[in-house]
Parts: C-alpha cells; structure tokens; sequence
C-alpha cells in the first residue's frame, strides 16, 4: 500500500484554510497514485486550539470542513484528525474516510500534554480498519507509545500526532517507534504538526519504520513536507540524527516559532534593542533569517556605562545582517529622569533603582518605535536571566515574542556559534569573546555576583529539567553556597517570570508562558 504522508503548517481556528491545505495534499496524493494519505492530529482545528474545543459552533465547523474533505476523496482513502465532540465532552479524533464517506472516528485515550488538560477528554483509543486489503491499526497522540500487543494480522500501525519539540524529544520520539516496530514486527507510520503556535513550536520529523525496525523515511525539520511510503517496497535505512544536531535544531525551531508567530498573527516586521552583548546578537539574526533583513530594525541606546566596543559591535552585527538601524544615546534622557528623582530618592547610593531606571528609558523608546512604525518588539532574555531574575520589569523583559527565553546562556553562545559557522560569521568574533554584562554601572560584570555561566546553567539544569533536590546537586560536585544562592534567586524571582511576554518554549521544562506547576513543588520544596 502506498502511504502518502502530507506534513503541512496548519493555523490555530483557521478551519477553512486548513481545509483548503488538505485539498490540496490529497489532490497531490491522489497524481501520485497513493492508495491513502494521512494528516496530523487535529488538522483541521489547529492545534492547541484551547477554548476552541469547548465552543459548540467551532466544533460544528470542522466537522462540517471534515464533510467537504470527504467529497474529495474519490479513488483513495484518508485519516484526517479533528476535535469531535462527543456525549463525554470533547475527544482528538482521527477521522477514516473511504469512498467519500466518514467511516469513522477513532479517539485519544491518554490525554498527557498539559495544554490539553481541561479541554479534552479520554476516548477508547486504537482501532483496526482495512484499507485497500491492509489491515492497519490507527492511533492518535501519545497512545503510540502506551499501546502494544497489536492484532497479529495488523501490517501497519498508523500514528497522527501533535507532538511539540523540545531538546531532545526527536530522538526519543524515534527510538519509542523503532522498539515497537521491531518487537511487533510491524511497519509504524507517523504524520506530525509542524509549524509554530505562539509559545510551542512542532518540528515536524514525521517517518516511517518497516517491520524489521528500521528507519526508512525521515520527513523534513520545522518546514512543510510530502512523502510517499510505500510499504512493499525495499528503501534503505536512514541514519538518525545524532546529539550534534541539537543546535541546529534548536535554532530552526527559533526560526520557525517566530517566523509563525508573525505570519500568524498578522505582523510583518519587528524592532529589537541591539547592545553589543550575545543575546541581542542572537535575536537579531533569527529575524533577520526569520522575517528578512528588511523587515527589521534595531536601536542601539547607550548610556554614559556603555563601552564604545559594545556600540561598534552592535553597529558591526547591524551592518552585516544589513539592517536598518539608529543609534540614540539615553544619557541626558537618564539625568533628566534621575533629577526628576531627586526630590525623592536623593542623596541615596547608586543601586539597582538606577540600573533599572536605564532599561526602562530604552524599552520606552522600542516601544515608541513599535507604536508609531509598526515594528513589533522582541524580547532578548535567556532562561538563566529568567530564571534567576536578572531582568528588569517593565524594561528587558518587554516585548510582544521572547524567542530564546528559554535557552540557557551558554546555549545562546551555542547559538551563536552555529549562526557565524552556518551564515558566514554575521555576529562579530567580540561579542563572542567579552564576558557578559550589562552595563548598567561602571566596570559592571555578572561574574560579579554570579561563577561563570558553565556552571550557573549546569546547576539551573539540574534543578529545571531534571528536577534535582539541592543537597542532590551539591552531592554532584557543586559548591553548596553557589547551590543555595543560585536556588534563593530562582524563588525570589517568580512574579517576574509571571509578567514576561509568550516564550517560545524549547525544552522540556520551560519558564514559559504557560505555568501550571508552581516552582515550590517543582523544586521539592
């Protein structure tokens, strides 16, 4: 049987022109003599839908587009997902169409991802189905890896998924299928989203495995693919990717994330606040590859604390990336606002009150910026920043999109370095090279306060993604006072995280838009 496996970058609540894209793949299946042709999870609907899902006449809609896509499947079959709505509330269906009619639809039944809960119910999962005389049993979501023991007649298992990226899960992801493929002997088809929704991005990486447990299909990464399986044909093995592409992935799934969240939404270009320093620098090219050189433009507002070499890097970077840019100087703007103070906090030791009074001044001219030209701002955080709450509100942590919130800041270098290795070196070797800081006062540096970025983020890991105790992290090797200041920071420091913008969320563990589990559990404390 030919399997035509359509990878496609749906839009959350955009049902028609969804459906339009699944005409369009199954036309393209059908010049390409498929027999079937499969689309993700909740194709229809986009996905995470939300309260989408509990909206009678939203739910009414994609049924009413699944009808349309049936018209137009003479002469093949189709398993397209969808939110039905049923008498227990709300299921993720895949919908199996034969002959141009809805034969059936077969349901989730672990509902696992977070931003599901609540707005999706358990369904009685797996079901078996004969299409074109192949016996198939077809699974939505997560079910792949709960479900075993298969009919023995069953050749192939086909899985529609919403599966988000994060570090890591791809690898995962495929070694779950290459178990259950080779331990039931049968072939194992999967179609995934692809495409960013705000804070998740799916990377796509939809395959196929034959029944010996090998790898014979590997769709594209984070971009729109179609590909034909065919399950009576001899392909060679494909290698999967190893760990030493987890950086070019991690910056393709930036690239994407924001890249949607523009086209999305509807935005064209984008400002952003160049400094001289990593994060900036970073951010700065993911737009530029993202959204053009054309439609970004960025301000470089140094203070009477701003080196000179941080402003000739930033114009450097500027320039190479080609585009447009302005440098406004907020010094006077600075001792106006602070003599404006003076009645009131003066006489007073320079502290961070001064400090945030910089960041504040610049996030007001971005701002200004975004409002009179319709350049909408990005946010250049880091999760270690985050995290430990080096971030001033209402200042650095502004801006409609935060790309890289939740990338540690030696992954930002990680980044970095990918960049000037894959894009011919835009990012200037010394903002690779300085040691971080901000520049908020004279001399200023984070290892001030902070062991070098190596170690801050070895210990931020630990307690993040894996969710390590801190006498387990000081059992590790590391020094039990850096622990435990590294520990209070992060706790201090929650109601800034709740006031960041949307983060694209790039691991398993994020300081997110979405916080459904307070750190206090989270930590064990």
């Amino acid at each position: 049987m030919k399997i035509a496996i359509a990878q496609l970058n749906y839009t959350i609540g955009d049902v028609e022109g969804n459906t339009s894209k699944i005409i369009d793949s199954i036309q393209k299946a059908k010049e390409r003599k498929a027999d079937l042709v499969i689309f993700a999870e909740q194709a229809v609907s986009g996905t995470p839908a939300f309260d989408l899902l509990r909206k009678t006449t939203f739910l009414e809609l994609c049924e009413d587009a699944l009808v349309t896509i049936a018209s137009c499947c003479d002469g093949i079959a189709a398993i397209v997902g969808l939110p039905i709505l049923t008498s227990q509330g709300t299921i993720s269906a895949a919908a199996l169409i034969q002959n141009r009619k809805v034969l059936r639809y077969v349901g989730k039944k672990y509902i696992t991802a977070r931003r599901e809960m609540g707005f999706l119910v358990g369904s009685k999962g797996y079901e078996y189905a004969t299409i074109k005389g192949h016996k198939c049993a077809i699974v939505v979501g997560d079910d792949l890896s709960r479900e075993r023991d298969y009919d023995k007649s069953v050749e192939t298992v086909i899985s529609i998924n919403a599966r988000k990226y994060g570090r890591g899960t791809m690898t995962y992801r495929y070694e779950v299928m290459r178990n259950l493929s080779f331990v039931e002997g049968k072939n194992i088809v999967m179609v995934n989203q692809v495409g960013g929704s705000t804070d998740i991005v799916y990377d796509g990486t939809s395959g196929a495995f034959n029944n010996r447990g090998e790898l014979v299909l590997m769709m594209k990464n984070f971009e729109e693919d179609f590909q034909i399986f065919d399950t009576r044909a001899q392909a060679r093995p494909v290698v999967i990717p190893t760990s030493g592409e987890r950086t070019r992935l991690v910056y393709e799934a930036a690239r994407c994330g924001l890249r949607d969240f523009f086209l999305k939404n509807g935005y064209r270009k984008a400002c952003i606040g160049l400094s001289g320093g990593i994060d900036s620098a970073v951010v700065a090219c993911l737009a530029a590859d993202a959204l053009g050189h054309e439609n970004v433009r960025a301000l470089l507002m140094p203070s009477q604390f701003s080196s000179d070499l941080s402003v000739e890097d930033a114009k450097e970077l500027a320039e190479n990336l080609g585009i447009e840019y302005n440098v406004i100087p907020i010094t006077e703007i600075y001792k106006s606002v602070v003599d404006t103070l003076t009645p009131v906090i003066g006489g007073r030791d320079f502290d961070s009150t001064e400090e945030n009074i910089q960041t504040r001044i610049r996030t007001i001219l971005l701002m200004a910026v975004q409002n009179k030209t319709d350049y909408v701002l990005l946010n250049s955080s880091n999760k270690s920043e985050n995290a430990l709450g080096l971030c001033t509100l209402y200042g650095d942590t502004a801006g409609a999109f935060s790309p890289t919130g939740d990338l540690y800041k030696s992954e930002m270098y990680d980044v970095a370095r990918y960049i000037n290795r894959t894009f011919g070196n835009p990012i200037p070797e010394s903002i690779l090279d300085k040691e971080p800081s901000s520049e908020l006062h004279p001399n200023q540096k984070d290892s001030d306060i902070l062991p070098p970025y190596e170690v801050v983020d070895a210990i931020l890991y630990r307690m993040i993604e894996e969710g390590q105790h801190r006498e387990e992290i000081v059992n590790a090797g590391f020094d039990s006072e850096v622990v435990e200041k590294i520990h209070s920071m992060i706790m201090r420091n929650e109601k800034k995280r709740y006031q960041f913008p949307p983060v694209l969320r790039l691991s398993m563990c994020s300081f997110g838009h979405e916080r459904l589990m307070p750190l206090t559990n989270k930590y064990g404390d």
